[in-house]
């Protein structure tokens, strides 16, 4: 199976982003993917970061799965895009993920916030399996992949084969300036995709912006822990990968015994 990871910059309009999302879509087509991710809430823009976001309503909203459905279908590519979730309670963050027929085959919300985000949303409260290709995947969003390890251990005990992690870390305006790919002194976000992948033995598929001062690269994690491609740091574009389906076993998830953890008390 292929797997792209599409990194666009900020859309500076809605119509911007869709405008990148269509190219994104086709260059990942193009070169055989069979499913293609986006990064967290990419249509409009993830709140609360030093860029602006548009307007998104959801007439927007349900415009933006109209349009894309109809490119995943024109593509024939099945599409994760982060967009928002609008519900009575506020907006959610979350992944639509369309079939290459252009159909919603459901939606993954973020239901462990960052501290930083309760401002701006609320959490979902459910986990979905998607499965494209015969290929069973999950979506752990940004947050959750890298404090809440149990979110994709969930998807990997239930079979999945590769977990995408569409997230955002890094600034706009000012910030490090990364060169080395997992450096023990940078930021500990790689290593977390890196322990993600290797303590499950399933593919992570993290994909962040294109920022200018991105604290991670859109990444591809082998099942042993291994960081087998990533894009260069800050630079638009599509990280398109194979994956081996028969690597990744989910050996160390399934020994996991929830069993052995009953509360004994304090003692």
């Amino acid at each position: 199976m292929i797997v792209a990871l599409a990194s666009p910059r900020p859309a500076a309009t809605v119509d911007d982003g869709l405008a990148k999302v269509e190219y994104l879509i086709s260059e990942a087509a193009a070169r055989g993917a069979a499913v293609v991710c986006f990064p967290e809430a990419y249509l409009p823009g993830l709140r609360g970061q030093d860029f602006d976001v548009p307007p998104f309503d959801e007439p927007t909203r349900e415009r933006v799965i109209r349009v894309v459905g109809g490119w995943a279908r024109a593509h024939a590519v099945a599409v994760v895009l982060g967009t928002e979730r609008l519900v009575p309670a506020g907006r959610q963050i979350a992944a639509y993920v369309l079939g290459a027929d252009g159909r919603v085959l459901g939606c993954q919300t973020k239901n462990q916030l960052d501290p930083s985000e309760d401002r701006f949303y609320v959490p979902g409260d459910t986990r979905q399996l998607f499965e494209v290709g015969g290929v069973r995947f999950g979506v752990s969003i940004c947050h959750e992949g890298w404090r809440y390890p149990e979110t994709v251990r969930w998807a990997a005990v239930r079979r999945a084969k590769v977990v995408f992690h569409p997230q955002h870390t890094g600034y706009e305006r000012d910030g490090p300036t990364l060169t080395e790919w997992g450096a023990a002194g940078g930021p500990y976000y790689e290593q977390a995709m890196a322990m993600r992948a290797r303590e499950n033995t399933v593919y992570f598929a993290s994909v962040n912006y294109a920022l200018r001062f991105p604290e991670s690269a859109t990444s591809l994690i082998a099942p042993d822990g291994t960081c087998q491609a990533h894009l260069p740091y800050g630079t638009e574009g599509v990280l398109v990968q194979p994956i081996d389906v028969g690597k990744a076993t989910g050996l160390l998830a399934a020994r996991y015994a929830p069993d052995r953890y009953r509360d004994a008390g304090a003692g």
